[in-house]
């Protein structure tokens, strides 16, 4: 909650604060006056101050909260280093005596010695432990104290504050609670920041990078494992495609091939390709056959719909222009059908393009030798989440570059879209 409330405080800060140095460049607000549609990114382009900002602000975020050396401010960190508090006991006779609990807390992976204790009179006795930083630790300090297996010994207070089983107090740099079976459980104070194992600092995942881009990870280096995973969507991205592209427009010009296959097209367009990995398994086995199918039917829907909609978005007064020119049907498929219908073709490619990189990762969770996912998933079972992030950082990064790469294939091969 603290850092989605500071992530929307700075982005409306920066919003206001970009918007008053830009006021007057673009008094409209809009590039074009055209109508956003679906696969129309003409009429508003991206803020590239935002943009900026942006990936700025996510970066800043993150190196502020696992105290990366990266970033210039950090928020709280755990409490490291000495502290104690005392513990107030009473015994059977209704004597009470006062115990001293000294404690180290260090960072996680050392292995320092115990505070030393210093001995005392009476029936009460000091006692110290170790705990790593984040962690918490029961303390039997009860154990140490003469007659604590009668039934009327009780601890009854924590640095002279009242205290009963199941409470617990803030003491110096911490909580102190009594647990049901009268002992103390000792938790240090943990801050705003977050532990390594929830949310590595960016130096560990570039480091870490680094050591997997130089050694490899599970008998294949990053190369291979990244490697076969494009490979898979990119195999199966084109079969879809050259099934879905045809079916697509076989149901935008015949009405007999809308009706029969418009029913599984809509039953099958909304299920998510994770659902069909159970079926996909069971028929064609866990090895690339059934990787591949998957990747094909994650992107034939999603491509049949496109080609379809390219089809049936077409300007009636084209194809009676065409006509009237004595066009035949091939020309008219030809010369006005396919080049009119390729944006929105290239727009179905791209969501499908994405669709399969995020299903081949799912894909690769079972049984895979290798692959992104099959690091991912073999990291997690080690607590790796170095490993963890820099994979989904890696499947972003392709992602998005492969994002742009059908972006400029469009602006090549349909120089046309948007013009009228």
């Amino acid at each position: 909650m603290i850092i989605l409330s500071m992530y929307i405080a700075i982005f409306v800060g920066a919003y206001f604060v970009v918007s008053l140095l830009q006021r007057g460049k673009d008094p409209k607000g809009f590039n074009s006056l055209k109508t956003v549609t679906f696969g129309d990114e003409s009429a508003v382009t991206p803020n590239r101050a935002a943009a900026f900002i942006s990936v700025i602000t996510i970066f800043l975020i993150w190196g502020a909260f696992t105290d990366s050396k990266l970033v210039p401010l950090h928020v709280s960190g755990p409490f490291v280093g000495d502290t104690s508090f005392t513990y107030t006991a009473k015994n059977a006779a209704g004597d009470t005596a006062q115990g001293k609990v000294s404690i180290l807390v260090h960072e996680i992976g050392d292995r320092p010695e115990k505070p030393a204790v210093a001995a005392q009179d009476g029936f009460v006795q000091n006692d110290s432990i170790l705990v790593g930083a984040w962690r918490s630790k029961l303390i039997n300090v009860k154990r140490n104290d003469e007659g604590y297996k009668e039934d009327g010994y009780q601890i009854i207070a924590i640095d002279g504050k009242p205290i009963k089983a199941g409470e617990s107090v803030e003491v110096n740099d911490g909580k102190v609670a009594l647990t049901e079976k009268k002992s103390l459980n000792f938790t240090p104070r943990k801050g705003l920041q977050l532990e390594p194992i929830w949310m590595p600092a960016p130096e560990a995942v570039v480091g870490r990078f680094i050591e997997i881009a130089q050694q490899g990870y599970q008998n294949f280096s990053l190369w291979e494992h990244l490697g076969w995973s494009l490979i898979r969507v990119v195999v199966g991205f084109v079969i879809g495609a050259l099934v879905g592209i045809p079916l697509g427009y076989a149901m935008g010009l015949s009405g007999w091939f809308r009706g029969w296959f418009d029913p599984i097209v809509e039953f099958m367009r909304p299920v998510p390709p994770l659902a069909l990995i159970p079926l996909v398994i069971i028929w064609f086995g866990i090895w690339e056959t059934g990787k591949i199918v998957l990747l094909f039917l994650a992107s034939l829907w999603i491509m049949t719909i496109a080609a379809r909609a390219g089809v049936s978005g077409i300007n009636i007064s084209k194809v009676h222009a065409a006509y009237s020119l004595g066009a035949s049907k091939r020309q008219l498929m030809w010369h006005v059908i396919v080049p009119n219908s390729l944006p929105e073709i290239f727009t179905g490619a791209r969501v499908a393009m994405g669709v399969c990189w995020g299903t081949v990762v799912a894909a690769e969770l079972v049984a895979a030798q290798k692959g992104a996912g099959m690091m991912i998933i073999a990291a997690s079972k080690f607590q790796l989440t170095d490993i963890v992030l820099m994979g989904i950082i890696m499947i972003g990064i392709i992602g998005y570059g492969i994002d742009i790469l059908m972006r400029k294939t469009e602006r090549w091969l349909v120089p046309w879209k948007g013009k009228h």
